[in-house]
């Protein structure tokens, strides 16, 4: 924007212009072609005044404002499916599908998800959040509709890192083999693929998509198949000098060879050129496609353009100056203390390595990364590829640490149980983003964690409960412990407790006893301790004893003595934790206690998230509506009594 300064006193909520006109993509059709940039600069207003106040993914939507209305002035949305992959780049397509005026409660509770959602919009083909689906998804729906007879057209925009992803390159497989009629957007962004713009590749995108030359070529070729033997010689003659040419000069090659045509690279802000190309591809051909558009993340705020990274997924923030509040008061990030800890580990152990999947920054491993060029791996979003690489680092004799994101792990599943735990192999699982992570909603909270890994065997999962823990249990994990270990820690900040030098020793499977109590026993996973030591205080001054309040450590194994001395002792036991209640740590404790014979069964409740999907909200405010706030643990503690 030529004059950012001058966008803080444009209205939040309220559009203006043309966009007050577009209530659907059928009133952008209406519109006359040379008027579509200023429906992009109005586009782009109205994202950076609400994610500056609210927060969001802006780079990455800023980034595709033209490609949005490109896509829905070309196709007939939305009788054409138009998947986004992974959804955060998504706002431009939400404003111009009925949600502008809805668009301030963007990622609040009740209001519309910063990722497209079935059950929100008809407009939303598909349900994301997670990276490298669009493909796959799409040749379903492609599939479906040629087998029930529809003419309608199926659009898949991939990018930002995606095309990293296995699934991406399983989907093109399956793409290519069928032959159907669909169309993927590959929206480069210098994240990944290719960056050859200019003018030569300007010139074999208008080549390619120009209809005589399309035409001759075909004409040519079949003339050639009728011809006699020297026909046939000519024509294979002419495939191999092709083929080698498109090898040197198309850099789409590989997409070719796939059976995707490949169109681009084309200038993903130059709106009548990408129309023009849509429209070609639209109408003119009935088979894969790929369409390479370059883009520049964080397009229009110059902040964003200059630092797509700090951009990308960012809290409230200032637009004439681009800062936020300040990060580094209070106390320190989880991610951090991890990322810290790790790089102390690292200088006094060579065999340390470190492992993320495309997220250095959000997973505190960008020091690491500094320090330990060589012993640090980004192998981009493919979480399954860190499990299964960071077993075969482990085998060699090395010590592989894989930071990954609680929602982003399940990917690795397969290769946890198969590649690591199978054998008993040597990793740690530094799971970040455990529990609730709040306005980004079910497909990225992390409440699933501990109900798929405490199946696995030979797996050791903890939870510390405050950041001088994490130091504790990461280096247990890494020096004292043997086999695939897992840790899991919120998002956001500690509880402000001091790091004291060094590492305390942490004891295997042994809680710990935080508050002395009577009657009943709460027994807290990880960051929950909190709530669980206020719901404590909470219940002695409305009944006059105090619950007693455990910090259970260790989610696998349960200490059987330990727990046995609970069960017996208390009147009743409230299990507490950040992870669905279904096969959560409730579950294993009600598991352990059913296992016994115990002289005195206490009545055990388990509280944890429900077994549904959360919808996206400010933390508070979510656990107030799931009953996990400090209150609402001291009423359900209070229950079990009576």
């Amino acid at each position: 924007m030529e004059n950012q300064s001058a966008l803080n006193t444009l209205p939040v909520a309220a559009s203006t212009g043309l966009l007050a006109t577009i209530n659907s993509p059928a009133d952008l059709r209406r519109l006359p072609m040379e008027n579509l940039p200023r429906v992009a600069q109005e586009i782009r207003e109205l994202i950076l005044h609400n994610v500056a106040r609210s927060g969001g993914h802006l780079a990455p939507s800023l980034g595709v404002v033209e490609l949005a209305i490109a896509l829905h002035f070309a196709y007939e949305t939305p009788v054409d499916k138009l998947i986004w992959d992974v959804g955060h780049q998504a706002y431009a397509h939400k404003i111009l599908t009925g949600r502008r005026d809805n668009f301030e409660t963007l990622r609040q509770l009740n209001g519309i998800s910063g990722f497209p959602r079935v059950g929100e919009s008809e407009y939303d083909a598909i349900s994301v959040g997670h990276a490298s689906t669009s493909i796959s998804a799409g040749l379903g729906l492609a599939l479906a509709r040629d087998r029930k007879n529809e003419k309608h057209n199926v659009v898949a925009v991939i990018g930002d890192g995606s095309m990293s992803g296995g699934l991406a390159y399983e989907g093109l497989n399956n793409l290519g083999m069928h032959s159907v009629k669909m169309t993927v957007v590959l929206n480069d962004n210098k994240m990944s693929i290719s960056r050859n713009v200019g003018a030569m590749s300007r010139y074999l995108t208008r080549v390619i998509m120009d209809r005589r030359f399309n035409r001759i070529r075909s004409d040519i070729w079949e003339l050639l198949g009728r011809m006699s033997d020297a026909g046939k010689r000519l024509r294979s003659l002419v495939h191999n000098v092709d083929e080698a040419l498109k090898h040197f000069v198309i850099p789409g090659k590989l997409f070719e060879d796939m059976g995707l045509r490949y169109f681009g690279p084309v200038d993903g802000h130059n709106i009548p050129e990408m129309v023009e190309v849509l429209k070609f591809v639209k109408e003119s051909l009935n088979q894969p496609v790929l369409i390479h558009v370059i883009t520049t993340k964080g397009k229009g705020y110059s902040f964003a353009e200059n630092n797509a990274t700090k951009y990308h997924g960012i809290g409230s923030f200032s637009i004439s100056t681009g800062d936020t509040p300040d990060q580094n008061s209070g106390p320190p990030k989880y991610s951090d203390v991890f990322g810290a800890s790790l790089i102390e580990l690292a200088r006094e152990h060579e065999d340390i390595v470190a492992i993320t999947a495309a997220m250095p920054d959000g997973t505190g491993l960008t020091g690491f990364m500094e320090e330990f060029p060589q012993r640090f791996f980004d192998v981009g979003i493919a979480e399954s590829h860190a499990a299964t690489f960071a077993a075969g680092l482990a085998i060699a004799g090395m010590r592989p640490v894989v930071a990954i994101y609680s929602t982003f792990l399940q990917r690795a599943y397969d290769q946890i149980v198969h590649d690591v735990a199978l054998d008993n192999l040597h990793v740690v699982f530094c799971i970040d983003r455990a529990g609730l992570v709040g306005e980004d909603g079910p497909t990225h909270h992390g409440m699933f964690d501990l109900s798929y890994l405490r199946t696995i065997p030979n797996l050791t999962i903890m939870a510390p409960r405050n950041e001088h823990e994490l130091r504790a249990m990461l280096r247990a994990a890494l020096l004292d412990m043997k086999g695939p270990v897992a840790i899991r820690y919120p998002r956001g900040k500690g509880t402000g407790q001091p790091l004291a030098p060094g590492f305390q020793p942490v004891l295997p499977g042994k809680p710990e006893i935080v508050v002395e109590g009577i009657r009943c026993a709460i027994v807290a996973a990880g960051d929950q301790c909190a709530s669980a030591r206020t719901a404590s205080d909470l219940v002695e001054k409305q009944a006059r004893f105090r619950p007693a309040v455990i910090n259970a450590r260790f989610i696998k194994p349960l200490d059987r003595d330990f727990y046995r001395g609970i069960f017996e002792e208390y009147e009743s036991c409230v299990t507490l934790e950040s992870n669905s209640i279904a096969g959560g740590f409730g579950s294993a404790v009600l598991e352990l206690a059913a296992s016994m014979a115990l002289k005195r069964a206490p009545r055990i409740a388990c509280l944890g998230l429900p077994d549904e999907f959360v919808e996206h909200g400010d933390m508070k405010t979510l656990l107030e509506k799931l009953k996990l706030d400090p209150e609402s643990v001291a009423r359900s503690v209070l229950a079990t009594l009576r």
